[in-house]
Order: C-alpha cells, then sequence, then structure tokens
C-alpha cells in the first residue's frame, strides 16, 4: 500500500483534548463531555488510528484504511459499549474530511480550523437541510 495517501490525514495526527457539545435534537437531549483522543498512523503506515475517552467512560477505537480498489477511504468504529459502525470519507479539500456512516442516515466532517483546533460535526438529515446532533472540539494538547 501507498501510506502517503494518508498523509492527507496530517491534520489529525497528535494529541488532542476533547470537548463535546450535545445540542437537544430530534435524537437525543443537551448534554456536554469532555476527554482526549489521538490520530497517528499504525501497522507500517498502512493504517490511521483514531483513539479516545472520555469523562463519563465512553471509549473508542476507529480505524481508516484506503480502498485501493475503489479509491475510497473506509472507516471502522468500536466503542466500549459494544457499539460499532462503519463508514466511508474522503477529503473534500485539504482541511475537510467528511463521512457518510453505513446503516444510518448520519454524516460528519472533521474541519481543521487552526493548527491546534479541529472541529468534528455530526449531522442527521431533517427536512429543512441537517440538524447538528454532535459537535466536538480538538484541540492540542
Amino acid at each position: 500500500m501507498n501510506s502517503g495517501i494518508l498523509d492527507k490525514f496530517e491534520f489529525l495526527f497528535g494529541e488532542w483534548n476533547l470537548e463535546y457539545r450535545i445540542p437537544k435534537s430530534t435524537l437525543s437531549d443537551a448534554g456536554s463531555d469532555t476527554g482526549i483522543g489521538s490520530f497517528k498512523k499504525i501497522l507500517s503506515n498502512n493504517y490511521v488510528l483514531f483513539e479516545y475517552s472520555t469523562k463519563s467512560g465512553s471509549e473508542a477505537k476507529g480505524i481508516f484504511a484506503w480502498d485501493d480498489k475503489v479509491k475510497i477511504y473506509r472507516y471502522w468504529w468500536f466503542e466500549n459499549s459494544g457499539n460499532f459502525l462503519s463508514a466511508t470519507c474522503n477529503f473534500v479539500n485539504d482541511i475537510t474530511l467528511s463521512m457518510n456512516w453505513h446503516d444510518t442516515l448520519l454524516v460528519q466532517t472533521f474541519v481543521k480550523e487552526s493548527i491546534d483546533k479541529v472541529v468534528l460535526k455530526m449531522q442527521y438529515p431533517t427536512v429543512n437541510g441537517y440538524e447538528l446532533i454532535l459537535e466536538v472540539i480538538f484541540t492540542r494538547n
């Protein structure tokens, strides 16, 4: 595999403090949380590992991989609650990773706002567009 294809994740690599903002939505009540996370290349630089844990006790690991056959990034996410999902992903530009979660209607983006700040937004489709259901502010450790 050409590990250079994973260089697009460069703005995400490193250790992060996480601030979770959950607005009241059709899917959940309002809430918040904090945590820590990291992105790094693994297994001879062929995959990107995303790990996080929150103050409330959630832990998860996600693995990004390039699927050379169909020319798209794939993502598998596993949480300590037993939940797991998969997504397909693509970079819409140098600072935005867009993800479509399989078996759901959820869409998610990671957007670089500065060298030390990335914002994750998860949204759900509504009749008026998309409703924000989760926002996570990543700031570098």
